[in-house]
Parts: structure tokens; sequence; C-alpha cells
């Protein structure tokens, strides 16, 4: 783009007049004044607010001040089109000397993404690089995440999904207008990031096979996703489930200027009959049952958007929720936001765009019912369940930030503790009427108002937690604590019970129980042990996947029934991948990785496959296959890689094996590639 370039003359020549021959855009020196290296080697890019320079050389004449008179016209298409006309007295000659493309401008003060401090632009706009937090609350992972915005093709991929908007095609002029306002583009992209409504980016699988397209989990940056949508011609891409949305989504805002993070909440509720209460059924027997439409999400993944709410005022300024998952419509579309975090902290419910449901996913209260023959016999109310961390990568480094504070509040929090511990009361007459007119199974709710038929008094304290951090191939170990807070013995049994869950739905059916009696003493504590052990789970359990346990302690005489319940997330071995000199390399320069996976389990594993791909520093994947890989022993493969682009890319190693289609283990390697040198 430094080079001269012809311009085209639209009314002829004339070699008595003044022509334009060549222009150059300066790129070079526009993209480092306006902060845009990298984004495109085929179109000046350049913020708005800011000036830029070009050089245009004419040709003819002599250039006459008086008569003579150059104008710039900028035509807003996808990319704007510059034209200059040359005016003289008589004539007018007009030349279309190329596009340019104009971002929002984080840097400037009175632009409406504006971000004052630059180590929080350089985190959210100018990183290519992210983090995404999975798993649930006790067992937390991560996923790092190539954003891919200096990727061939990515920004005219994002210039693409805005003309093949909906409200680009009904009405373009109107859409033009619009666009400078990052509250309509952010809704405008929120929904054109899911194919529901639209000519969108990705399609949502969350169940089934996903042979016709990748695997959700399979992915690791918003290149491939883009530029494969782009080559199809906008047909949508197979397939995403909440955090590559999001982090689609994010690729986008930051191409488009537009600060953006990625953002965890674990134990999301997904408030579906919009009442801002989550129920949930158990047997008596300690099966929880998919009787309603709401869930609670082990985690879900949406984006946070960095801008002015000039139609909510200076209190609503700044970060905003924009959430790309299709879940629920949003004036009949399926997209969600932007919302302000600070509405969903002030419960400001009528705060545009989606703030009830919103606020429901990271606050709202938790029923849950054990159900028997119809009738309800026990009950609780929790109130710190849903949104027990909200967190997103922190700035310059790997570690989670929580931002669960900023979504509560410390009064919130607080509330919560007090809430607790009135938990077990009567429900009042709107909580009950609620029951009866949201669509839920038909149950007494004459009886058992508290948790303990015939209201009995609540002398029961029971709590249920894993012992360390459950890891594939090793017996889970878990621990029920009993507390009798009466002057009585009792005489109790114990129903334990195990559910595969995905992470965004339901438990499925049982895969292990457990029953026993007992009796306490007076204000005794009891500690039961218990063990799934690996053969009991290994052919229905992946890695990385999910459990429901739940315990329901009753008293034999009383009828009294207490649940707890904990989910959590089974981790995987390691595999390890060491890059000979570390993990910072420069473009075009040649470098050696190691990988290698030892089998810590206690069996051997048929036809092991250890893969090894990496976007942007390698041309292709690399197998290293092994008949048998006996407990203890590795399998390892030595690759090449190689960057053509500084930035940060993602190396990612699998191991599968034919023993069981449900284990399999992956790890990542973030590497920094650095410019060549002199």
């Amino acid at each position: 783009m430094d080079y001269m370039q012809q311009a085209l003359y639209n009314h002829g020549a004339d070699n008595c007049h003044i022509r334009l021959k060549f222009v150059n855009f300066e790129t070079h020196d526009n993209h480092i004044s306006h902060e845009t290296q990298g984004l495109s080697d085929k179109h000046l890019v350049v913020r708005r607010g800011k000036p830029f320079k070009l050089t245009l050389l004419f040709h003819g004449r002599m250039w006459n001040p008086c008569t003579d008179r150059l104008v710039l016209e900028v035509c807003l298409v996808a990319l704007y089109d510059l034209l200059v006309h040359i005016e003289a007295t008589q004539h007018r000659r007009s030349y279309s000397v190329g596009r340019f493309v104009l971002l929002c401008n984080p840097w400037l003060k009175d632009d409406p993404v504006y971000m004052p401090l630059d180590v929080h632009i350089e985190e959210y706009i100018k990183s290519d690089y992210g983090l995404v937090y999975m798993g649930t609350y006790a067992n937390i992972s991560k996923r790092p995440w190539s954003f891919g915005q200096y990727e061939p093709g990515v920004l005219e991929a994002c210039l693409t999904l805005l003309q093949m908007s909906p409200q680009h095609i009904n009405n373009s002029h109107k859409d033009y207008m619009l666009r400078a306002d990052p509250v309509y583009l952010s809704r405008v992209i929120c929904a054109m990031v899911n194919q529901n409504d639209d000519l969108g980016i990705l399609e949502g699988r969350w169940q089934g096979s996903y042979k016709d397209g990748v695997k959700p989990t399979d992915w690791s940056g918003s290149a491939d996703i883009l530029q494969q949508w782009i080559s199809s011609k906008c047909r949508p891409v197979h397939y995403g489930q909440c955090w590559v949305f999001a982090s689609v989504l994010c690729t986008v805002m930051r191409v488009l200027g537009i600060p953006s993070r990625v953002v965890t909440i674990f134990n999301a509720a997904h408030d579906s009959d919009g009442n801002t209460t989550i129920e949930e059924y158990y047997t008596s027997t300690g099966e929880k049952l998919n009787l309603t439409q709401d869930s609670i999400w082990n985690f879900h993944v949406w984006v946070e958007c960095w801008m002015r709410r000039s139609d909510l005022g200076a209190e609503f300024d700044g970060w905003q929720v924009v959430d790309p998952t299709p879940q629920e419509r949003s004036a009949g579309v399926f997209r969600c936001g932007p919302c302000p975090v600070a509405a969903i902290q002030r419960h400001c419910f009528s705060a545009p765009y989606d703030t009830p449901f919103l606020y429901a996913a990271v606050d709202a209260d938790v029923i849950q019912l054990i159900v028997k023959n119809g009738l309800v016999v026990g009950r609780a109310v929790h109130t710190e369940q849903v949104g027990q961390l909200i967190c997103t990568k922190s700035i310059g480094s790997d570690r989670p930030e929580n931002l669960t504070l900023t979504y509560k509040g410390i009064k919130r929090l607080q509330a919560c503790s007090v809430r607790k511990q009135r938990s077990n009361k009567l429900f009042s007459l709107e909580r009950r009427e609620a029951f009866s007119t949201h669509g839920l199974p038909s149950f007494d709710l004459s009886r058992g108002a508290e948790f303990g038929a015939g209201g009995a008094v609540h002398c029961l304290e029971v709590s249920l937690h894993t012992e360390g951090v459950p890891i594939l191939g090793e017996s889970i170990r878990m621990c029920v604590t009993v507390t009798n807070q009466s002057s009585s013995p009792r005489a109790l049994v114990e129903h334990v019970n195990a559910q595969l869950k995905e992470y965004n739905r339901n438990p499925q059916e049982s895969f292990w129980k457990i029953h026993q009696e007992m009796h306490i003493q007076p204000w005794e504590v009891l500690t039961l042990h218990h063990i799934i052990t690996y053969s009991e789970y290994e052919f229905i359990l992946a890695g990385d996947g999910m459990v429901n346990v739940a315990v329901v302690i009753k008293d034999t005489r009383t009828g009294e029934r207490v649940l707890a319940a904990q989910e959590f997330s089974i981790s995987t071995p390691l595999i390890t991948i060491e890059i000979k000199g570390g993990d910072s390399i420069q473009v075009k320069k040649e470098q050696s990785v190691q990988v290698t996976f030892t089998n810590q389990l206690n069996k051997t594993l048929m036809s092991a496959v250890l893969t090894v791909e990496g976007f942007g520093l390698m041309q292709e994947k690399q197998e290293a296959r092994l008949g048998l890989l006996q407990p203890g022993k590795k399998i390892e493969k030595k690759v090449s890689i190689m960057a053509t682009s500084p930035g940060t890319k993602l190396l990612v190693a699998t191991l599968s094996h034919s023993n069981s289609s449900v284990i399999v283990s992956r790890s990542y390697q973030k590497v920094s590639i650095t410019a060549e040198r002199g």
C-alpha cells in the first residue's frame, strides 16, 4: 500500500488541465500513528477522530490557487471510498483513489469507546491472546484462545459481517448512520455471531454428533472460524458453544476498535421463565430430575465491551455485557445486551438491554425441592449458589481477575449471608403462587414448607464435598458431614447419588449410588467417606466431564429430609510441551518442540495417538502413533515450528486412544512471536 498507485479518472483525460496521476496512502506511517499495524496488508486502516496523511501526484498544467480547488469526498460502503475532485472555473474532474477502513478510537477522549489507560487498551484492544476459564467453581480450568485479529482476512471478515446483517440489508442508509454508536454496533454483531436469525457465523450444538463439523472443544482460535465463514460464502460454521460464541464476538469487537474481554460466570443461571428464580427437583434418594426448563450452567461465558451509554447516563458507562450465545430472544432476535454491569449490580431492571435475564444469570435464588409420590417432602432456598465466581483474564498475566463484586456489590454479598440463615423459613404467598403459575410439575405444596415434613424443626445439617481435585484415572473421593443439632438421638438413612451431566444442562441418569442406615447421638458430628472407583466411571465419564453428586439424609422417625449437592469436573493428565530456547521466538526462525505424554492410568492404552497442531506455527498437524501405551510409559513427538507473523500463537497437543471414545487429554502452550531483528 505504500507504493504509488495510479488513480482512476472518471471523465477522460485532457492535457490542458491538471490531472491526478498517482496516490500514496502512506500506509506504514498511518498504521503506526493510528495503532493499526498488522490488521490488514490490503487496506489503509485508520481510527476515527485522528488525521491521516496521503500523498497525491498531479501532472498537466501548473496549479492555480485562485481558480483551482481540491475536494476530498468520502463515500461509506463496507470500506470507505476516497474520491478526489479537482475543480476549476468551468471544469470538475473526479478520481477514485482507493479505499480505507475506519475504526472506533479508544485513544480519543471524544470517542464513546474511549479508554483512558494504555495498559487497558493493550489488553482489551491490541492483544490477540486470551484465556477462557471453564470447569466448575471447585475445579477451574483455563483454555487459551487466539483471538487472531492480525491473521489474514480477519479484518475483511468483520467488515463483511456488517454488510451481511439484516439491518444493512433492510436499510443500508440507516445502518450506516447508526454504526457510529457502539451500542448499536454491539447489538448488530451479537446477533450475527450466531446464525439463528441471519447469515451469521456459528451454528451452536450442545449434544449429539459433531461429525459434520468441528467439535466445539476442538477450536482454539477465532481466525479459523472467521476464515471458514468467509470462504464458504457466509454459510454457518459448525459448531460453537458459549465460549466459542463469546471469543469470536470478542475478536470482532477488538478488530472494530471496541475494548472487549471474555468473562466466565461459574454457576450461571438460565432463567427461562423470567421469574429470577431457579427451581431444582430431586428424588428422595438424591437423583436430580429434569422437570423444568430452568437450569444452572456450571460455567457460562459472555463478553464485556467498554463504551459510554449516552442513552442512559454516565452512571451506566463502562463495561457492558454482550452475550451472543443463542439462549433467549431479545426483541425477537437471538442476542443479549449490551447491558451495563452497573445496572445488574444496582438491580435497574428497566435499563436496556436484557437486564433481568442477565441479573438472574449471576444472582438468581435457587429453590431445591425433594419430591416423593407427588408431594414436596423437603425444600430449601439458596441465595449464594448462583454466580459464585465471575472472572476474566488479568491485565498482562494469566491469572484470573475476580469480577464478582462488580456484578453483586458488597451489600448484596452480605445480604446473601443473612438470607442464607433464613433459607429454611416458610415460603411467602407470592413464592407459592409463582410455583403454581410457571408451568412447573404438579406437586402438593401444602406439605413440607420447610426442609422437614409437617413443619418439623430443622435439626439436621448436612454438607458434601469432594476430597482433592478428581483426576481422570483415579478414584473420586467424597465426604459427607452430618450434624445433629438437637438433644435427641436419631436414626438416619443416607442416600448418595452420582449423575453424569453436561456443563449447560441438568444431569442424565445415575451411574453410581449407595445407601446405608446409621445412628447419630445428640450434638454429634458424623463424617462419612465414599469412593467412586475408576472402573465404575471409566466408560462413561470423559476428561473434563461433569458430575452431579447429591446426598439426602432422612430422619426415619420425623420424616425430615435434608439435601446437599455438589457438581465437579474431572481433570485430565497433562501433556508436556517444551519449546527449545523458551516460549518466545522470532518470526521466520525455526524452532524445535518436544511433546510428551506419560500414561498415569493403571491400564494399558490401545492405539494411542499424540497429535500436535498450531495455527500460524505449523502448516499441518503432526501425529505420533503407538500400538500400546502401558502404565508409566510415555509417547513422544518432536516437531518444528516457524511463525510468519508476530503476535501470540498457540500450540495444541491432544492424546486419544481406542480403549474408550470418551477419554481425551488436551494441553496448550502459548508462544510469543517477536519481529525479526534489524
